[in-house]
């Protein structure tokens, strides 16, 4: 029996005739809690549960293993080598030492006492970005070891993608790198 501000409801007499026996199911706003459920209904659930573990119980091949860490070692050797040319690209403007970038940090503590509110937010961002840019200064990237890992897998991975000698040029990879990799024009 329905309370007032509930609806009682049943299912449609098509879906009941298929179920085998009526399900009840009580209304409450926005929310459906299943009071009964038939046997039957169970046992079909349990059936789908059964039948869709028994799909995807598949194991991958220790040959398909082996292509997908070979393609992920490849894909990582490009990204960092990109990455790091990115990173060494010149860039307009007067280059930052280390030291301009300490004396900075240390004109910012002097003026984060003065600071209004906003002021002292944004000088501990540029504290934070020249702290970041002080400890990457520190910490030169090896190109040559980060190039001799990309010459080994550049050609491979370029064939299974579909990169072209252009491609790789427009994204800064010297011609020289890609001599060495194998990949010629005609590529």
């Amino acid at each position: 029996m329905a309370h007032e501000g509930q609806v009682e409801n049943t299912l449609e007499s098509p879906l009941r005739d298929i179920l085998g026996t009526a399900v009840r199911e009580t209304l409450v706003p926005s929310w459906v809690y299943w009071r009964s459920v038939d046997t039957s209904v169970a046992q079909c659930g349990m059936a789908v549960n059964e039948a869709v573990k028994k799909t995807s119980s598949k194991s991958m091949s220790a040959a398909h293993k082996a292509a997908l860490a070979k393609g992920r070692e490849e894909g990582r050797a490009v990204r960092l080598y990109l990455d790091a040319l990115e990173e060494t690209k010149p860039r307009r403007g007067r280059r930052r030492t280390p030291q301009s970038i300490t004396r900075r940090l240390k004109a910012i503590e002097a003026q984060l006492q003065d600071a209004s509110s906003l002021q002292r937010l944004q000088l501990a961002q540029e504290r934070i970005d020249l702290e970041a840019e002080l400890a990457a200064t520190e910490e030169p990237l090896d190109l040559k070891k980060l190039e001799t890992s990309f010459v080994k897998v550049a050609k491979g991975y370029g064939e299974r993608k579909g990169i072209t000698y252009g491609a790789w040029r427009a994204v800064g990879v010297s011609a020289a790198a890609l001599k060495k990799a194998g990949i010629n024009r005609g590529n």
